[in-house]
């Protein structure tokens, strides 16, 4: 069964590509994350997950749009609910896709990250499978997280230390206390 996966990065595919294929899945990864500042960052992760995709021999698609307008219209004056903004944004161009390409199901790497919201990730992929007459995968990458660290470091793909936009940025030189913890 073909899915649509929205790929954050090189070491968030690792594994749960590994798992969805095992799960009898053929996925496709799907780059699209114009929340990723700055613009080299952006470059570096998706240079990792196109390597990636050369070494497991797996098909991907790449948004070269670099839309960081469209991320920072969205979550300007709501910061403290950027995520849940970030997420609907690149969830629903992923949806989007994979209705077009004529995929019925669609996820995201997002869902192996202990520091994600994997609940508000997995109720607005439901609340999008629903508009859009798809499923959503949703089953617990997390328990491959550290495995995912592992084989990306094995394989030397880039590993970046925050989750990609200009507050986490910010918040990671800024040292601030507050940093959001692994969730459970």
């Amino acid at each position: 069964m073909e899915i649509l996966l929205h790929t954050c990065c090189g070491p968030c595919a690792t594994y749960s590509t590994e798992h969805l294929v095992r799960e009898g899945y053929r996925p496709t990864m799907y780059y699209y994350n114009p929340n990723i500042h700055p613009f080299r960052e952006w470059r570096q992760r998706r240079e990792a997950v196109q390597t990636f995709a050369q070494i497991k021999e797996l098909p991907l698609i790449i948004e070269e749009e670099y839309d960081l307008e469209d991320y920072l219209r969205q979550v300007v004056f709501h910061e403290k609910e950027r995520c849940g903004y970030c997420y609907r944004l690149r969830l629903a161009k992923t949806a989007k896709k994979a209705k077009a390409s004529g995929m019925e199901w669609f996820g995201t790497t997002l869902l192996i990250s202990p520091y994600q919201n994997r609940e508000q990730i997995i109720a607005i992929g439901r609340e999008l499978a629903a508009e859009a007459g798809l499923c959503f995968y949703e089953e617990d990458f997390r328990p491959g997280f550290h495995r995912s660290q592992e084989i990306a470091k094995e394989l030397g793909l880039y590993r970046q230390g925050y989750c990609g936009c200009i507050y986490s940025e910010f918040e990671r030189y800024a040292k601030k206390r507050n940093r959001p913890k692994p969730r459970e």
